[in-house]
């Protein structure tokens, strides 16, 4: 599980994009990354929080319908709903392009589709093939960052052979801060996108035997874990080449690995960086089927797309994430980087959005859940709720200096126009769709495992079962077998 949430945050932003931080801040890009991560750990021990006392499919997006009504609930899971389809087209194109360096005469949309049909295949099969799948996606992007971390830190004692040990790249080109402390706190904005993808963990945790325990014991490390992987990588960068180097912001590892000797260096970034968009890609896919299938149990989407295989798998909600991935593809095949470019603003800040919801929906349900429920708090936010409140101002921060800065008003604006498209939507689907549930706001006291509380009408528990498939147990109104007072069984991912 752990494995599963290092795969949706360790992406090619960290092995590509962090030399463009570097290059635009210099070596306090390790403040940066450092303040990112901090935020990231806060918000994630937040959502650690509620996903504890009440594990569910669609995690936060029930806990904002739980918290904040239908509206944000229904804007909160379409919104991430987008980001990850579009990140599913942007990491095709980008393997692609990747693959494109071997294979150059092969057309790139081929590549992108070839990719994405590779990795609908794998996750239509059933969550244990994807599970399986990024488990050793995540390893090989562990052991690389593990192995990078420990040849740098030879060459910094002095032990590499060859090596100039010391630390005098920090402060030699310019000083540790060569564009000042405002470029600094400017990179936070990119770093905090860098770490998007942590959350996935109690997404993935409601198909597991115990999604309270996998939950509890992802969040008290996982983020942690990132973190360091994060900032002791880019310390290691700014340690041993010089921030201002060409290389470095064009990509940062093999700039390091270049001056280290180690041969072959193009292949091997190559093959790593494709890797982790792998990965990316096959997180996404899974994410968006997962959030698609809570939509539709709560009626936030079309009845349709609730259809699970023999092996409880969403293919329906798989293959919809999939379509738009093609329909991208070809669009950047006909119209070439102005789509692109389109795509990476109009989800840029989405993310953000989503993370700013789920820090004011923990402070809302952990004044309810005190008042009817205090013995699920088994995982509990520091310092409440005067840390929540500072959490809550720091994303705040952020998302005010992306609409700011130059570099990143553009993704804000466009992240902008598609929350205002998602909420022309719910209001279109609240005048003239099914009535949606009247039961939002209640945080159930039950002893289930997994409770919802959201389905139009009833309630909808995700609970594990006896063995090891997953079940949804429809409670409310009249129950499908007299015998059993649940209620009628069907399987649900997994």
């Amino acid at each position: 599980m752990n494995l599963i949430a290092i795969g949706g945050v360790i992406g090619a932003g960290l092995f590509i994009g962090s030399g463009v931080v570097i290059s635009q801040t210099g070596p306090a890009a390790i403040i940066s990354f450092l303040i990112g991560g901090i935020i990231t750990l806060l918000l994630m021990r937040m959502l650690g929080e509620m996903a504890v006392a009440r594990p569910v499919v669609g995690s936060f997006y029930v806990y904002a319908r739980q918290a904040l009504g239908q509206r944000a609930g229904f804007t909160t899971g379409w919104m991430y709903w987008y980001f990850f389809v579009i990140v599913v087209a942007v990491e095709a194109i980008a393997g692609a392009r990747i693959i494109q360096l071997w294979f150059p005469l092969v057309p790139l949309w081929i590549l992108s589709i070839g990719l994405m049909l590779l990795l609908t295949a794998t996750n239509m099969i059933s969550a244990r093939s994807f599970g399986e799948f990024e488990y050793w996606f995540s390893s090989i992007k562990v052991i690389a960052i593990v192995l990078f971390l420990i040849l740098g830190v030879l060459w910094i004692t002095g032990v590499w052979p060859g090596s100039t040990p010391g630390l005098g790249n920090l402060v030699n080109h310019g000083g540790f801060t060569p564009l000042g402390w405002g470029a600094v706190l400017a990179a936070v904005v990119p770093c905090v996108a860098f770490y998007t993808g942590a959350e996935i963990i109690t997404i993935a945790a409601a198909e597991s035997a115990e999604p309270a325990v996998a939950v509890k014991r992802a969040m008290k490390s996982i983020v942690i874990r990132v973190v360091t992987f994060y900032v002791g990588s880019i310390f290691i960068v700014v340690a041993i080449q010089s921030w201002d180097a060409k290389s470095v912001g064009v990509s940062p590892y093999a700039a390091v690995l270049d001056v280290l000797g180690i041969p072959a260096v193009g292949t091997i970034m190559n093959f790593i960086v494709l890797t982790a968009v792998l990965s990316c890609l096959n997180s996404a896919l899974y994410t968006t089927s997962r959030m698609l299938f809570a939509l539709t149990k709560n009626g936030d989407a079309p009845k349709f797309f609730t259809k699970l295989s023999k092996s409880g798998v969403p293919r329906r909600a798989i293959l919809l994430g999939t379509t738009v991935g093609y329909i991208s593809v070809v669009c950047v095949y006909l119209w070439g980087d102005v789509v692109f470019s389109f795509l990476v603003n109009s989800y840029g800040a989405v993310a953000l959005f989503v993370y700013l919801v789920i820090g004011i929906s923990q402070i809302v349900l952990r004044r309810r859940l005190e008042r009817e429920d205090p013995a699920s708090l088994k995982l509990k936010m520091w310092l409440f709720p005067w840390l929540s409140y500072a959490t809550i101002a720091l994303m705040l921060a952020v998302i005010i200096a992306m609409a700011v800065l130059p570099s990143t008003r553009s993704q804000f604006l466009m992240s902008g126009v598609t929350m205002v498209a998602i909420l022309v939507g719910y209001e279109l689907r609240r005048r003239f769709g099914p009535k949606p549930g009247a039961d939002d706001h209640a945080v159930k006291t039950r002893t289930d495992p997994v409770d919802s509380g959201t389905a139009p009408g009833r309630d909808v528990d995700f609970a594990p079962a006896r063995d090891s498939s997953h079940y949804v147990r429809a409670q409310g109104g009249q129950a499908a077998d007299n015998n059993d007072p649940h209620g009628r069984t069907v399987k649900i991912p997994g």
